[in-house]
């Protein structure tokens, strides 16, 4: 991935860092910078832990909030579910819910417990792979950043950047 996203792709902009990179859109793992000399063959995205979805390369630099990226990824899948099935339907809804708690402040250790339950009660348990591809972004940006979660918990998140989007996405 590196000549594609340093080579090809100009590099993180700005003068910013390589915070991770989502290597297959964003229902795909998220691989952290010190995996960017990953092949790009499936193989080795998959030996690296992720996969190659469909190809889409999400790069996100160090002034990216974690939490917010899970937020958007979450609303974005909660509008998407058909909602034929109750764990997508029903999940998709409870986690784009506890993020924005959390967002704002108000959400306490036991439901950042919670986001962690019930993204990880939809992953392989839907009629489709769409369950996966919702719950697989709020599980890995959980592995991977979970200090950023704690810290709306205990009151000191970050500075939100300029650039963020503050309307919310609506299930319909």
């Amino acid at each position: 991935y590196r000549d594609l996203i340093e080579g090809k792709g100009g590099g993180v902009k700005d003068g910013r860092t390589l915070k991770c990179f989502v290597p297959g859109g964003s229902s795909m793992p998220i691989l952290m910078p010190d995996q960017i000399d990953t092949g790009l063959a499936f193989e080795a995205v998959v030996a690296a832990g992720s996969m190659a979805g469909s190809g889409a390369v999400i790069v996100v630099d160090d002034r990216t909030c974690m939490v917010r990226f899970a937020l958007r990824t979450a609303e974005f899948y909660m509008h998407e579910s058909c909602g034929k099935c109750t764990p997508c339907r029903e999940g998709t809804r409870w986690m784009t819910q506890i993020l924005r708690k959390l967002e704002a402040g108000d959400a306490t250790k036991r439901e950042l417990d919670l986001l962690l339950s019930v993204a990880g009660n939809i992953a392989g348990k839907t009629l489709c792979a769409f369950g996966d591809a919702a719950a697989t972004p709020v599980l890995t940006t959980l592995k991977w950043f979970k200090p950023e979660f704690e810290a709306y918990v205990k009151g000191n998140p970050p500075a939100p950047a300029d650039y963020r989007a503050r309307t919310p996405v609506e299930s319909h």
